[in-house]
């Protein structure tokens, strides 16, 4: 099981999270995605496609761009469709 939290909070637990360069990405299920909000931060991975970005909002705070997902991966990482992942401070423990 992982989960992701940030402030003492959870914010995604799975069993089901798919690991690719250490980061584990989540199914979108399984994230309180009530704690997202959009943000039109993008960035380029070479072969994993363009990554958008959401911002984590807790109790209040924000944590700005934390979370990442790909919405059109390339096939070479088709299996990250549909997940999210986390940085900035959010811990994933397992």
């Amino acid at each position: 099981m992982a989960t992701a939290i940030w402030n003492d909070v959870v914010i995604a637990e799975s069993e089901d999270t798919v690991i690719v360069e250490g980061n584990h990405y989540f199914p979108v299920d399984s994230v309180r995605t009530e704690l997202l909000k959009g943000s039109d931060t993008t960035s380029v991975c070479p072969w994993k496609g363009t990554a958008s970005y959401y911002t984590v909002v807790v109790n209040g705070e924000e944590n700005q761009d934390a979370a990442w997902y790909y919405p059109e991966p390339s096939e070479a990482a088709r299996q990250i469709a549909g997940h999210i992942a986390f940085w900035r401070g959010v811990e994933v423990v397992v």
